[in-house]
C-alpha cells in the first residue's frame, strides 16, 4: 500500500489536463549524473507566443516532478532495492526523493526552432543522492588478515568488470548493472567492501568509468584520473546479487587491499572504480512526448 501511495502522489498531476508534455533524459553512471528535458507541446497547452510563454514555463516546471518518477523510484541503490522500495520500507522518505529531484539544475527555457514546443534541461547529481542514504557517523572497520602480504601503497582501485561473467550461485553469466551502493565480495565470498566502511564524508561509494578509459585513451584523463598514477588493476572473476551488481575478485586481490593501511583507507575514501562497457553505464530515461 505506502508504494502504492508513493506512486498516486507522483501521477496525481497526470490526471488532470490535456496538455502535452513529456521527459526525455539519460542516467550515466559514469558522470554519475541524470540529465533530462521537459517539453511541453505549446499548441495542446493552447498557448500562444509570446503572451503565454510564461504560462508554458510554469506548466513545465509543475510537471517535472511527476515526469521524473519513474526514473527516479526505479534507481537501483543496492542489489536488492530501488528508490522506491526504501520508500516503501520507512527507510528513505518521498520528501527526501522530491528535495533530490527540485534541486536539480536547471538551464534556461528553449524554444523549438519550429516554435511548436517549449523545453527545459534539468541535471541533478547522483552523488548528492548518494551522500543522503549514507546513515552512518563513521565508517565500519574493513576486513583484515592474520597473514598480510607485502604490498605497495597504490592510489586507487580499478576492478574491470566489462562484458558478461559468472552469476555467483546461478548458472549462466550476466553484465555487471551499476548502482549506488555495490558490495565487493572475494573468491571465498568474504566481504571485502560496503557502504558502512565509507567515510560518511565522501559523496560517492563506487566511480564508474567505461572501459575505453583503460583500453583507450589510458588512465592520464577522463574518468579513471582520481585513481593516481599508481592504481590497482583487478580483473572482476564474477558478479553477485539479486540484481547482479556486486562484483567478485581473487582471493589473492582482496589480499592486495586489506594488508596494509594505506591501502584499506582507499576503501573509506570511495577511491574505488568499477570498469563496466558504456551501454551499460547509460541508462535511457523518457515519457510522453520527444
Amino acid at each position: 500500500m505506502k508504494k502504492f501511495a508513493v506512486l498516486l502522489i507522483f501521477c496525481a498531476p497526470a490526471l488532470f489536463g490535456q496538455p502535452e508534455v513529456g521527459l526525455k533524459g539519460i542516467l550515466e553512471w559514469d558522470k554519475m549524473e541524470i540529465t533530462a528535458a521537459v517539453s511541453l507541446d505549446l499548441a495542446s497547452a493552447n498557448i500562444k507566443l509570446p503572451t503565454g510563454r510564461t504560462r508554458g514555463e510554469a506548466l513545465i516546471e509543475s510537471e517535472y516532478l511527476r515526469l521524473i518518477r519513474p526514473g527516479l523510484l526505479d534507481l537501483p541503490v543496492d542489489s536488492s532495492s530501488t528508490i522506491a522500495d526504501l520508500i516503501e520500507r520507512g527507510e528513505y522518505s518521498l520528501a527526501e526523493a522530491e528535495n533530490f529531484a527540485l534541486g536539480a539544475k536547471a538551464l534556461a527555457p528553449v524554444l523549438s526552432p519550429d516554435l511548436r514546443s517549449l523545453r527545459v534541461s534539468y541535471s541533478a547529481s547522483l552523488a548528492g543522492l548518494s551522500s543522503t542514504l549514507l546513515r552512518h557517523r563513521r565508517p565500519a572497520e574493513t576486513m583484515r588478515t592474520l597473514s598480510p602480504v607485502p604490498v605497495p601503497a597504490y592510489t586507487g582501485i580499478i576492478i574491470i568488470a566489462s562484458g558478461e561473467l559468472p552469476v555467483h550461485g546461478r548458472k549462466g553469466s550476466a553484465p555487471l548493472q551499476p548502482c549506488l551502493f555495490p558490495k565487493i565480495w572475494d573468491t571465498g565470498m568474504n566481504l571485502v567492501y560496503e557502504r558502512s566502511m565509507l567515510d560518511p564524508s565522501r559523496d560517492s561509494m563506487i566511480r564508474y568509468a567505461p572501459s575505453d578509459d583503460v583500453f583507450g585513451s589510458g588512465l592520464s584523463a577522463g574518468s579513471l584520473a582520481p585513481a593516481g598514477s599508481r592504481p590497482l588493476r583487478i580483473l572482476a572473476r564474477g558478479v553477485f546479487g539479486e540484481r547482479p551488481t556486486d562484483p567478485i575478485i581473487d582471493r589473492e586481490d582482496a589480499l592486495l587491499i586489506i594488508s596494509s593501511e594505506e591501502n584499506r583507507r582507499l576503501l573509506r575514501e570511495g577511491r574505488v572504480f568499477i570498469v563496466l562497457d558504456d551501454s551499460a553505464l547509460k541508462v535511457p530515461l523518457g515519457t510522453g512526448r520527444d
